[in-house]
């Protein structure tokens, strides 16, 4: 089992300060990884399904993970996820690759296509056509990652007779993971990515979706350069996890647990919980 931290674009990890030290304090403390959530914009009032706070502070996912680049050296730094639709295909994978550049390719490229229709109007996407729009942009961005001459031809995007350098130090691209619960997400997932990325999810609902990714991999041909799919999960609420329930995840079919800090810890706290969480989980 490797550990990850998320949320660490949020809150207090919102403050520059407190995003370097909980950056550095993760990465002595064994963590693999941090990882960034994506709101470009939050429902005001809240939505009821998933009332999330609309003052809430929210660092945008990329400029965070360069900032925690600059202060680190190994930890791998991952979008939990990108909401894909909403990004233009090829200024992503310019910023994408950028980042890979820039932490000598610690990316991992996690991807979602997104659950708030307010968002997504307010940005100018069309909801009904969110996940049509991620598989058009996840294959454009393929393209102008690993082609030698970049094009593609699609109903949201096209372009020809273009480069975009440098391209990401991992190749043929950083690693991607798909986030999401459903039947598309699970075949995105199994056809296109190295991993799969569940949030707040406990045991018994874990299971149901790892039984849902297979499958999903009987159905779709899955290519063998994508290798094993890894899962990573964060499980609801903020306490570190036992040793007990860590083995209940991993007999779930678990790679990864991704934990949060509490909301309200401020930089020191941030960092005791750091370290602590790293000795509590055998993290080094």
């Amino acid at each position: 089992m490797k550990f990850g931290l998320h949320s660490v674009n949020l809150h207090t990890c919102a403050y520059p300060d407190a995003a370097a030290r909980l950056g550095r304090a993760a990465e002595a403390a064994g963590f693999d990884s941090l990882w960034v959530a994506d709101h470009v914009v939050l429902p005001d009032p809240p939505s009821p399904e998933r009332p999330m706070p609309p003052d809430q502070r929210l660092l945008d996912p990329i400029v965070a993970l360069t900032f925690l680049a600059a202060h680190t050296t190994r930890i791998l730094l991952g979008t939990g996820v990108i909401i894909l639709p909403q990004r233009q295909a090829l200024v992503l994978a310019k910023q994408l690759a950028s980042l890979d550049v820039l932490s000598n390719g610690r990316l991992v490229f996690g991807l979602g296509v997104g659950w708030c229709e307010p968002e997504m109007r307010s940005v100018g996407v069309s909801f009904p056509d969110r996940g049509r729009i991620a598989d058009e942009y996840l294959a454009a961005m393929r393209a102008v990652w690993t082609q030698p001459k970049p094009a593609y031809k699609g109903r949201f995007v096209a372009f020809e007779g273009v480069q975009a350098m440098p391209r990401p130090v991992q190749t043929p691209t950083p690693r991607i993971v798909v986030g999401g619960r459903t039947a598309p997400a699970f075949r995105r997932a199994v056809m296109q990515a190295h991993g799969w990325y569940g949030f707040g999810l406990d045991v018994a609902t874990t299971e149901k979706f790892v039984g849902a990714l297979r499958d999903a991999a009987k159905k779709h041909p899955r290519p063998a350069e994508l290798g094993r799919l890894e899962i990573g999960v964060t499980p609801p609420g903020f306490d570190v996890p036992d040793k007990t329930l860590v083995s209940a995840y991993t007999a779930a079919g678990v790679d990864r647990l991704i934990i949060r800090p509490k909301p309200d810890m401020d930089a020191a706290a941030l960092e005791r919980f750091a370290a602590d969480a790293g000795r509590a989980l055998g993290a080094s």
